[in-house]
């Protein structure tokens, strides 16, 4: 049986919740100048990536603060409101403030954040927006990257970065049906057109913002990291079936 999600009732009288929650009337934003947090460069040091979150609301932001070092206030501020909504503190009101942002600062925050962060935000999107297609289109890159997620670290347990593709499978499926699992068969590494046919499925979505062009970010940039899709591009010889963009 799947595991429920904790009922609200639960979560309200949940102590550990209330503790997390501790201090955050501070952190709350109070007619907030996006525009000076725009300009202004954190620098606290190196930055340095946070991992997992701590109980204490002062501390993992503070955290997160020396993770932007070098980068825009508002970016932290973007991370803040997440933290702010998941610890359940004036939801509401902070998600109207997540969801203004990136009405109005949308296409600064797609170039500027990284993966992890634009992730965060449809997650945060699907969870709480009161539009349903805003919520289908922000589950569909939460679950796009969740899945690569686990494939390269399968990929990284498994020492499988340390092969290279072997020319005579891919030889292989030119020419025969390799199943999988319930009806499905392998990609044909090369030629196939699932991918450029799904590109086209996707695109109607792409438009629904804000969650559309996010999704759209992440797809591109899954082109050219090193994930499964780049790889398969690196073999890909089919003009006409290409589902990237130069």
């Amino acid at each position: 049986m799947l595991m429920q999600k904790p009922s609200r009732l639960r979560r309200l009288l949940s102590l550990n919740q209330h503790r997390k929650r501790w201090g955050a009337f501070h952190h709350a934003s109070r007619d907030t100048d996006l525009n000076r947090l725009k300009e202004t460069i954190i620098d606290v040091g190196d930055a340095e990536q946070t991992r997992g979150s701590t109980k204490s609301l002062d501390q993992h932001l503070e955290n997160l603060r020396r993770e932007f070092s070098g980068q825009s206030e508002l970016l932290w501020h973007h991370a803040k409101l997440i933290v702010l909504i998941r610890r359940e503190f004036q939801t509401s009101q902070q998600y109207s403030e997540f969801r203004t942002l990136w009405d109005q600062e949308g296409a600064f925050l797609r170039e500027n954040l990284n993966i992890r962060w634009l992730v965060s935000a449809t997650d945060t999107f699907a969870e709480h927006d009161e539009d349903p297609a805003v919520r289908a289109v922000a589950m569909m890159a939460s679950v796009l990257v969740n899945t690569v997620k686990m494939q390269e670290s399968e990929r990284f347990i498994t020492h499988a970065n340390d092969f290279s593709a072997d020319p005579e499978r891919v030889a292989t499926l030119q020419e025969e049906l390799v199943p999988l699992f319930e009806g499905m068969s392998c990609f044909t590494v090369g030629t196939d057109d699932t991918l450029r046919n799904m590109v086209w499925r996707l695109h109607p979505f792409l438009g629904v913002e804000p969650a559309g062009p996010i999704l759209n970010e992440i797809w591109r940039r899954f082109q050219v990291e090193d994930t499964v899709f780049n790889r398969m591009r690196r073999l890909h010889r089919r003009e006409k079936t290409r589902w990237w963009e130069d």
